[in-house]
């Protein structure tokens, strides 16, 4: 009789309870949550930087482009950049300042796909007619 109440509390003693075994999931699921959120936010900021550098250079290309030509109309003009990035599109805008023969330029990348943050623009001066 004593060996059989022996073994009772020895099973009793050998496992975990219900409560600890859900306070270690409920920890388990407060980490695997944080882990996601920082998986999502990275993937997010790569394709935000992505998007930053290709559209810089894009706009640094066009900016050359302009800045090669001899004279400049107060126009807007629009295309893309295909073959090469055709979801990429571009705007230029040129528009007289106050000083005379000098004009202001606004380079607009855009990409189609991206809806937040999908924007990069860069604006220079330069002398026409000259």
């Amino acid at each position: 009789m004593r060996q059989s109440k022996r073994m009772t509390m020895q099973k009793k003693k050998a496992g975990f309870t219900l409560l600890e075994i859900m306070i270690a999931v409920a920890i388990l699921a407060i980490a695997l949550v944080a882990v996601f959120q920082m998986q999502s936010q990275s993937i997010s900021m790569a394709s935000e930087s992505r998007f930053l550098t290709t559209a810089s250079l894009l706009a640094q290309s066009k900016m050359a482009d302009i800045e090669a030509l001899s004279t400049l109309s107060n126009q807007s003009q629009k295309g893309d950049f295909a073959p090469g990035y055709p979801d990429y599109g571009w705007t230029i805008r040129v528009t007289d300042t106050q000083i005379a023969k000098l004009k202001r330029i606004e380079v607009n990348v855009v990409h189609q796909a991206l809806t937040r943050q999908g924007a990069y623009q860069l604006i220079f001066y330069k002398t026409s007619g000259m």
